[in-house]
């Protein structure tokens, strides 16, 4: 039997908290799936090779490998390497930024004129920081559930969410990878709805 023959159970399920974080390591052939449970909640998403030396997620890799600068059921999520990193295997949403990147307490000061201490890169940082990863670590991320529609001139926004209540993505591991997310907190534009909401993850893995 291969491994995407093996039947899968729930070995994890958990509610993340609205501007909350998470990590996870998974092994090659399980499956991550991101509920996205009120709707219009961006999910900023990092992934990384579980080994050294050091594999990240690689955006302009990822969306040249699939022609297409959203990320939808179907594609693949590729390495530095050029390595498949994860398999998108359900989608029920099908808007999923490559675009913007994460929200940060810089930023926001800069586009907003707002002092803020919770972003989606201090919530990288902490996160990153349990798995003695450093900021540096940090590269541009998918960001799931989050609509940023562009233009024939080149010019993108962040647009309002279409993503409904119980929307999802399933990811299948192809690699021993290490999972990040941040539960967007921002406030200040449509990314989550202008009120960030929980979500919830379930990893399923190979019965035992």
């Amino acid at each position: 039997m291969t491994v995407t023959e093996t039947r899968l159970v729930e070995r994890h399920r958990e509610v993340v908290p609205a501007k909350g974080r998470w990590s996870r390591r998974l092994q090659a052939g399980e499956q991550l799936k991101i509920i996205d449970t009120h709707g219009r909640q961006a999910v900023d998403f990092l992934c990384y090779g579980d080994g050294l030396p050091l594999d990240r997620i690689n955006i302009p890799n990822t969306v040249k490998l699939n022609k297409s600068l959203y990320i939808s059921k179907g594609c693949t999520i590729y390495s530095d390497h050029a390595r498949p990193m994860f398999t998108v295997v359900e989608d029920t949403c099908g808007f999923h930024d490559t675009l913007a990147g994460c929200c940060s307490c810089e930023i926001d000061k800069v586009r907003y004129d707002v002092v803020k201490t919770e972003s989606c890169r201090t919530n990288f940082i902490a996160e990153l920081g349990k798995w003695a990863l450093a900021p540096s670590e940090i590269v541009s991320n998918i960001n799931f559930f989050m609509r940023v529609p562009f233009k024939e001139d080149g010019s993108v926004v962040i647009a309002e969410g279409v993503s409904r209540p119980g929307d999802h993505v399933l990811l299948r591991a192809e690699m021993p990878v290490l999972a990040v997310l941040s539960n967007c907190p921002q406030q200040n534009n449509p990314a989550a709805g202008f009120a960030p909401t929980d979500i919830e993850v379930v990893v399923y893995g190979p019965s035992v």
